[in-house]
């Protein structure tokens, strides 16, 4: 009874931390989306330089509400130490400093998620629901050069990874794994970790498209976790395929 009760605890535990994450990211786009409506009005928020703003916003918010308000609330039930910032960082993934493993991984991180969403995406293309060439909306339908093109560009290219890094690889990630070290083998650990951790990724971004994208994506990303014990080298690799996205999108207008 007590093994059974434990692994119902554990699955609970698990299932909030995503309902946590997920209810989160969503419901700061809402709130956030509904105050600059009402304050700005539409024509005025769908400008290039509010729709950056409210997209560092969300990501910036939806970054402190995930990581500090759990701990705010163990601290306050006293059912965990308070921790220090050093290991607030490691929990996180973000001890230390980035390395030059970290900067040559980036790199091969990004083409091995070009290659495992291309690999998921052609079989998912295989079901009649899924439509693969679907455009994401990414809120930023009218750029002009200069400062409007800058704002979009530390949003998308530098704030949104970061942000979507430290919530999803280092918080979410770092958490499934710590709930099920000792419970299961290592390598079985690592994979289901991954793969909730991603499908939560997923799920977020709302199209079924970018949601096998992103998927692919945040596995690589977990196993570059695994392998420098850091979230550096993920974050590089995010920004890279931001910024290929970026240059595609907004400056050569090709996609």
């Amino acid at each position: 009874m007590t093994k059974k009760r434990g692994v119902g605890e554990l699955i609970l535990t698990i299932v909030g931390m995503c309902i946590w994450v997920f209810a989160v990211v969503i419901a700061t786009q809402l709130v956030i989306g509904y105050i600059m409506l009402s304050l700005l009005g539409k024509s005025q928020f769908n400008q290039p330089v509010w729709t950056s703003v409210y997209s560092a916003v969300v990501y910036i918010l939806a970054l402190i509400i995930t990581v500090f308000v759990p701990l705010l609330i163990q601290n306050k039930r006293k059912k965990k130490k308070i921790e220090t910032p050093a290991e607030m960082r490691k929990e996180l993934g973000l001890d230390g400093l980035p390395t030059w493993t970290d900067v040559g991984l980036g790199p091969i991180g990004f083409i091995a998620s070009l290659l495992l969403a291309a690999l998921l995406v052609f079989i998912f293309s295989k079901f009649p629901w899924f439509v693969a060439d679907q455009t994401q909306d990414l809120a930023f339908s009218v750029m002009s050069p200069g400062f409007n093109r800058v704002l979009a560009f530390l949003t998308l290219v530098v704030v949104a990874p970061i942000a979507e890094e430290i919530i999803f690889r280092g918080w979410l990630y770092g958490k499934l794994r710590e709930k099920l070290n000792g419970k299961l083998s290592e390598i079985w650990g690592i994979i289901i970790s991954s793969f909730i951790a991603s499908f939560v990724f997923g799920l977020v971004h709302l199209q079924w498209n970018v949601g096998v994208n992103v998927f692919a994506l945040s596995i690589v990303l977990c196993a570059m976790r695994e392998i420098t014990g850091t979230i550096y080298a993920g974050m590089l690799t995010h920004i890279i395929k931001n910024g290929v996205a970026f240059y595609l999108i907004y400056v050569i207008g090709v996609i």
